[in-house]
This record gives structure tokens, C-alpha cells and sequence, in this order.
């Protein structure tokens, strides 16, 4: 019964909206908001007026962008670091809601928040290993080992990840500001209007963008197959939402495996079960595994 379980608090903090919920947990959920996502003075001052009319909350998780800071050991543990976003870098979030709240916040990446939910409840909840990879405005992704986020002093960029380029797609420099054609300078959402001017989804069908983003996440995909043999490979974010695209990844995959790995990429690789949800879902497990 919920009733017998403590009341919890939960934040996905976007780039551009913050999503704050309170419950019981992700099943047991009293009260939601949304709220768009301003300067830090701005946006932490509403997010403690929400929590302060739930003054009995047990303890708060927060599945944030990034970069950030996830350690507890370091110094700078609950802060956001190096980031675009105007007057968010080195921003002490998960402090400053701790502080004013006095309760225990547990801080991570909020794409290891959304894993996290899809390992335990959703499209990947009964694989021992399984990642989340989220395709939007960025592409980020979460590993997850026996219900635990794997991380070490900092949080996985598998977006930053290089894919082997086709050998017709040798033109276009990338959109990441770092390393060019990563992953993320291929097939993010900003990536792909950079190169063709709109979205994914506001191409023909027949359009060649659609095999080439559908080729780079395969390889993506097998390279995570290969490096840690997940049960489950679960594909999230904005881009995910064109028409086609899922099964295409699949199809593609499958055929450059070589028949090599003992999972067929039908089975690995799927589409998300909480979505739009999976990161609220999981700041309320990271608030829970506090307790």
C-alpha cells in the first residue's frame, strides 16, 4: 500500500523544462508540474515553493542534464558543470535543494534516471544488463547492471562515441563542437538540420538521411553490443519519434552484426516503455534507493 511506503520527491530537470512530481513512488503519484526552465535563481525558487507545499517528503532524486557532477566524494558533487546552457555552469543544484529542504537528494545524469526506469519497470526490466540511449537534442545514454546505474568518478557519453562512417558520408564534418563526427555530431536532432536544413521526421520518406541516422545508431548499437553483451538496448529521445526509424536501426544492425552475436538485434534492441516518463520514473527510484 502506498500508504505505508515514505513520501517522495522527484525532479527531471531538462534544458528546457523541469518536471517535479511527488508520491509514493513513480506508481504512486500525488502531485506533477511542469515548469519551464529559466536562470537557476528563477527556476530552483519555483521548484521549492512545489516542494514546500509537501514539507513531509522523505528525501528528493533528481535526474538532471548535463555535464554534472555525480561523485560524492568530490567537491563539486551535485553541481552542474561546464554547460551552454546561459548561467547554469556551476550551478549547485543538488545542494541548494538539499540545503533549503533539509533532506537527503541523490544527483545523477538523467538519462541514468531514465535507464534506470526502464531497467526496473520498463522495456528492459528483465535484462541483467541493459542500456538506454536517448536520440534528441543530444544523444546520451545509461548502463545499467543488475538494477544498479554503472558509472565510475563520472557518468557514461556514449554519444561521444565514434561510429565508422559510410563510404558514401564523407563530407560533412559533424555538429559536435568537440569531436566533430561522434555519434552525437552525426545523428543528434541539431546534427541532422545542421546537414539538411529540418528534422528527421520532416523529410521524404525516401529521403537518404533516413538509412544513413538509421546506420550510424546500428553501429552504435553494435559497438554497445560487443563492449558489454546487453539483454536490452533500449532507444529513447525526440529523434525516435520519426516514422520508421525504430525498425530501420533494427533492420540495419541485424545485417552488419555478421550473425555474430547470440542475441538477435530484434531482441536487443527496443523501443522505450515509459516514455515520456522513464526520467520523472527514475529520479523517484533514485530517491527511494536513499531510504
Amino acid at each position: 500500500m502506498s500508504a505505508d511506503r515514505p513520501l517522495l520527491g522527484a525532479i527531471e530537470a531538462g534544458g528546457t523544462k523541469f518536471v517535479l512530481g511527488v508520491g509514493h513512488g513513480p506508481d504512486a503519484i500525488i502531485e506533477q508540474v511542469q515548469i519551464p526552465t529559466r536562470d537557476p535563481e528563477v527556476t530552483l525558487a519555483e521548484s521549492l515553493a512545489f516542494f514546500a507545499r509537501h514539507p513531509d517528503v522523505a528525501a528528493i532524486g533528481i535526474g538532471s542534464f548535463g555535464p554534472l557532477e555525480r561523485n560524492r566524494s568530490d567537491a563539486k558533487w551535485g553541481h552542474i558543470l561546464s554547460t551552454p546552457k546561459p548561467g547554469w555552469s556551476d550551478c549547485d543544484l543538488a545542494g541548494t535543494i538539499a540545503r533549503a529542504l533539509n533532506v537527503p537528494v541523490a544527483f545523477d545524469t538523467d538519462v541514468n534516471a531514465a535507464a534506470l526506469a526502464e531497467a526496473r519497470l520498463g522495456a528492459a526490466r528483465n535484462a541483467t544488463v541493459s542500456v538506454y540511449i536517448t536520440i534528441g537534442t543530444g544523444i546520451g545514454g545509461g548502463v545499467i547492471a543488475d538494477g544498479q546505474i554503472v558509472g565510475g568518478k563520472a557518468h557514461p557519453e556514449l554519444g561521444h562515441m565514434r561510429p565508422r562512417r559510410a563510404a558514401d558520408d564523407q563530407d560533412f564534418a559533424g555538429h559536435c563542437p568537440f569531436h566533430g563526427d561522434c555519434l552525437e555530431g552525426l545523428a543528434s536532432g541539431p546534427a541532422i538540420i545542421a546537414r539538411w536544413g529540418q528534422s528527421l521526421s520532416h523529410l521524404a520518406p525516401d529521403h537518404g538521411a533516413h538509412g544513413l541516422i538509421a546506420g550510424y545508431l546500428a553501429e552504435a548499437c553494435n559497438t554497445l553490443r560487443a563492449a558489454l553483451a546487453p539483454d536490452a538496448i533500449v532507444l529513447g529521445g525526440g529523434v525516435m519519434g520519426t516514422p520508421g526509424l525504430f525498425d530501420r536501426i533494427v533492420a540495419e544492425a541485424a545485417a552488419r552484426d555478421g550473425g555474430y552475436f547470440a542475441l538477435p538485434a530484434a531482441q536487443v534492441i527496443r523501443r522505450p516503455a515509459l516514455s515520456p516518463v522513464s526520467g520523472l520514473a527514475g529520479a523517484f527510484l533514485l530517491a527511494a534507493d536513499l531510504l
